[in-house]
């Protein structure tokens, strides 16, 4: 009884200290009346906190699959507002199946997810909150590390930068903290961290209410329609703009039913700007950031950033995955190959794959943000350019209600089919200046080890525009210039060639391609006649070239707009160090031992006609053995006792057909 009577004076003392707007306290209102009226959306949240009766049938549904569920924590923190809302009615229920759940890491989970940033942060405020309200146990690491947690957004911001999937749950999980615990410490760092996300989530935001960013990690969904998001709710509750939602979102719930101040937060909103912001640390100043945890929880906070396979912490990655038995678990499947490797080679690997171990890192990175009311255009300059890509958005741009953005991958006649966990198969750079963004592709060489056990992911290179005709009033086409106009907001697209893959703009990618997008508006140009009139004077160049002084083979372009222009200079290496020939993967010839310590054999019986030619490469595609056989005997024996710990590609031609298979050597 104490321990409630102590929450319900704190809520009440915030709400005597931190009055918010009164305009503001009215939107939440309705924003609960709508809701509760139409009976859409997450009700739970909003019910126990207008004391109505929960759904007993759906809440017994929840309570029963929780526990098999991926994303359990998503409704774990509603249940904790529920458990602090209603009182002690949903005890019985609810306490029972949360004190079965593990919160943290733990032997052999195949099922959850603890280290990304928002699942982090939910797990760890439901288990504090949990320990605070009803004794639930819990180890001494989570004090620190929840503080950690909360400093480090503070100070360096969210590694999932803008995310229209995942910030809107990492609210959530602060505003639990904020709204519930009775530690002063915590309560006030989940305040202000919770409000420079807020903050994060207005920068975007165009006058009509639109987010469009460019992101850490996001999903295609998230631009596709401009309203009735999970991270609308919340635009709405602050500033009014946009649609009025007609039933609540996740994070609305929880922001609706919130004494969180957020008159700074609305007062940061602005229709216009201009300007650049950095975002997180380099990888390499988070062994002293983080040093205050224990070896595992520095890891894992290393993970939120998608360190993962980085060569910096390869190794402890691969200890872990190891000592928790979590190989399987459906975030590591594509890794999975590696967990035959020698531990003491896996640094070493984890550097020849850099085109995919480096770029799923998200931290150190600069944002340019160009918005003037209706138009956007946001972008990452360098983000991992040229290397294979995730879930991350380099750029975006809002024209009105509707995204329009470039991908690198397969083209599907449905854009809804491409990989979601993929959204480029290598990244591009982007140049910005103000409104005008070049866009340039250069694609790194996939090493023959990555193509072997996740080639199907990046294969697909061609870079493909994401357009849809039916979201503009007004559509031109000018050589290679296309123009739009919804209203008075216009954007230009320069497409690299003029070719299209099912029924999407899309070029296929060779060295190289640079396109160029703009965007506009009345206020900016005057009439879309005029915004046409200045693209058509336009200077557009591109060159390749060898820089012998810096033994590299430059890509540079240029696009000059009036008073606007961009270029960039994009030199690589020439030393090629990856094979690229039509290899095709079956099983027309075996390899034993296969792992291999001192000796391999390759039996060549299926090849009636001879020779063959048999190479084998490093994990870099650097051939290290090679030798014809005119099939005498039936088996070629290769010494590879001098072969460092790895995996090797064995190839073998044979009438122009090439064959492959992965060895691994111990």
């Amino acid at each position: 009884m104490k321990k409630k009577l102590s929450i319900f004076l704190m809520c009440f003392y915030s709400l005597l200290t931190f009055a918010n707007d009164s305009t503001y306290v009215e939107r939440q209102a309705t924003y609960i009346d709508v809701a509760l009226s139409n009976n859409s959306g997450n009700l739970f949240s909003l019910k126990a906190y207008r004391g109505l009766p929960l759904d007993q049938e759906k809440l017994d549904e929840l309570l029963e699959e929780l526990p098999t569920k991926y994303d359990p924590d998503f409704r774990i923190v509603e249940l904790i507002r529920v458990l602090f809302y209603a009182d002690g009615i949903y005890d019985d229920d609810i306490l029972p199946v949360l004190g079965e759940m593990p919160m943290w890491l733990n032997q052999g989970d195949s099922i959850r997810n603890y280290w990304t940033e928002n699942h982090m942060i939910m797990w760890m405020s439901s288990e504090w909150l949990l320990h605070e309200r009803y004794d639930k146990a819990i180890d001494s690491t989570l004090y620190p590390r929840l503080i950690k947690y909360l400093e480090l957004k503070n100070e360096h911001g969210f590694y999932e930068f803008f995310s229209s999937v995942y910030a809107p749950y990492t609210l959530s999980g602060l505003l639990n903290l904020y709204d519930f615990t009775e530690d002063q410490t915590i309560k006030n760092l989940a305040m202000q961290v919770a409000q420079r996300l807020l903050k994060d989530i207005l920068k975007p935001t165009t006058s009509l209410g639109v987010y469009f960013p460019a992101a850490g990690r996001n999903y295609p969904e998230k631009y596709r329609t401009a309203y009735g998001q999970n991270h609308n709710g919340l635009i709405y509750l602050l500033t009014g703009l946009g649609e009025t939602p007609s039933g609540a979102s996740h994070s609305g719930s929880f922001l609706a039913t919130s004494n969180l101040p957020v008159d700074d937060v609305i007062a940061s909103w602005t229709p216009y700007l201009d300007t650049s912001i950095q975002i997180g640390h380099p990888i390499e100043s988070s062994f002293d950031i983080l040093s205050d945890l224990s070896t595992r929880d520095r890891l894992l906070f290393q993970w939120t950033f998608g360190g993962y396979f980085h060569p910096l912490i390869a190794e402890e990655s691969f200890d872990l995955l190891t000592e928790y038995d979590i190989w399987k678990h459906k975030d590591w499947g594509v890794f999975q190959p590696l967990s035959f490797i020698s531990p003491n080679s896996i640094q070493g690997l984890a550097e020849e794959l850099n085109v995919l171990s480096y770029s799923s890192g998200l931290t150190g990175h600069n944002l340019r943000i160009f918005k003037n009311n209706a138009v956007a255009l946001i972008s990452t300059p360098e983000l991992w350019k040229g290397k294979a890509g995730f879930q991350q958005w380099p750029f975006a741009v809002t024209v009105g209600t509707t995204a329009v953005y470039i991908q690198a991958g397969k083209v599907t006649e449905n854009w809804n089919d491409r990989d979601r966990n993929v959204q480029n198969s290598h990244l591009p750079h982007v140049e910005q200046n103000k409104n005008l963004a070049l866009i340039m592709y250069r694609p790194q060489s996939i090493p023959l080890i990555l193509d072997l056990f996740a080639g199907e992911m990046f294969e697909d290179k061609e870079v493909a525009l994401f357009w849809k005709d039916d979201s503009f009033d007004e559509i031109v086409e000018d050589g290679l210039w296309l123009m739009a106009r919804q209203d008075e907001n216009y954007v230009a697209v320069r497409r690299s060639c003029t070719e299209q893959v099912n029924s999407w703009w899309a070029c296929p990618t060779e060295e190289g391609q640079t396109w160029v997008i703009m965007v506009g508006n009345d206020l900016m140009y005057g009439s879309f006649s005029e915004f046409q009139n200045l693209i058509a004077t336009s200077e557009f160049n591109e060159e390749w070239y060898y820089d012998s002084a810096t033994s590299q083979y430059v890509y540079h372009s240029q696009i000059s707009i009036d008073t606007l222009s961009a270029e960039y200079a994009w030199g690589v290496d020439s030393i090629t160090t990856n094979i690229q020939s039509p290899l095709m993967n079956n099983s027309e010839f075996s390899i034993y031992p296969n792992p291999s310590s001192d000796l391999v054999n390759i039996e060549l019986d299926a090849f009636e006609n001879k020779p063959v030619n048999v190479k084998v490469f490093n994990a870099l595609g650097v051939e290290i053995f090679s030798k014809q056989i005119d099939l005498s005997t039936s088996f070629e024996k290769i010494q590879t006792a001098d072969w460092k710990a790895g995996t090797y590609i064995v190839t073998i031609e044979n009438q122009g057909k090439y064959y492959r298979q992965k060895l691994v050597k111990f």
